[in-house]
């Protein structure tokens, strides 16, 4: 299935699609799977939130930040994102870094 993704503007992101794959109108009651594509020398908002996400890393390298920690992230890394914990995602690498993210439905936010 092909996707549309929708740039997502704003002043403390860079270089990030959002695709929003499968919702509660899909049939996934309460949850939603969303793909970001963050572009070389890109990142997320460095924020946080009341729900807890997870995360897979589809392809590429960068950074994940949790609360005063950075992790790297690659092909293949996973992580669960607490409630309430400062979170970003950067893009270390040359090529574009693909996440899937899933978070309760009310965190599919408009970012």
């Amino acid at each position: 299935m092909n996707v549309k993704g929708m740039e997502i503007k704003d002043d403390n992101m860079k270089n990030v699609i959002k695709k929003v794959l499968i919702t509660p109108k899909e049939g996934w009651e309460g949850y939603v799977m969303r793909l970001f594509e963050i572009g070389s020398g890109g990142y997320t908002l460095r924020h946080s939130h009341p729900w807890p996400h997870i995360n897979y890393v589809l392809k590429g390298k960068g950074k994940l930040h949790i609360d005063g920690t950075d992790y790297d992230i690659e092909e293949g890394s996973f992580a669960y994102i607490s409630s309430n914990k400062l979170h970003q995602f950067i893009n270390t690498g040359e090529e574009t870094l693909e996440l899937i993210c899933i978070v309760p439905e009310e965190g599919d936010t408009k970012r």
